[in-house]
């Protein structure tokens, strides 16, 4: 029994939270800013407005959002600021982009994991391994 509760590991909550700002960071920024980023003059026309703002204006904070801010993330400055931005970010995809549709093509699962991950950094902030400590 006592080797199930993992005891002879050490724990380390401000480690769990460099893992966790440094695999949402990278995999936002990679996966998912980067590209919007590079591509934004020939897709900021015809990206999804949910919140009648302009499709410029709504892919420029999403790029805001999935590159500055996740990258803020990466490094551990302005954290729970960055987190907020993402978290909102990832909202309106999972609520007003994928409908909170869970399984299918157009799936918001991943905006929904990615909302938890930024929602609990929010709370948490960076952890004592970051460029700032919040």
């Amino acid at each position: 029994m006592k080797l199930l509760r993992l005891s002879f590991l050490p724990r380390s909550t401000d480690f769990g939270l460099l893992l966790l700002r440094l695999a949402l960071g990278l995999t936002m920024l990679l996966n998912h800013g980067w590209g919007k980023l590079t591509s934004f003059s020939q897709k900021s026309g015809s990206f999804p407005d949910p919140l009648g703002m302009g499709s410029q204006l709504s892919m420029g904070l999403a790029v805001f959002a999935e590159v500055v801010c996740a990258a803020l993330l990466v490094v551990g400055f302005l954290t729970r600021f960055a987190a907020l931005n993402l978290a909102i970010t990832m909202a309106v995809a999972f609520f007003a982009v994928h409908k909170m549709v869970l399984t299918g093509e157009h799936s918001g699962e991943l905006a929904l994991v990615y909302l938890a991950g930024f929602v609990t950094l929010l709370f948490t902030g960076s952890g004592k391994f970051a460029f700032e400590r919040d």
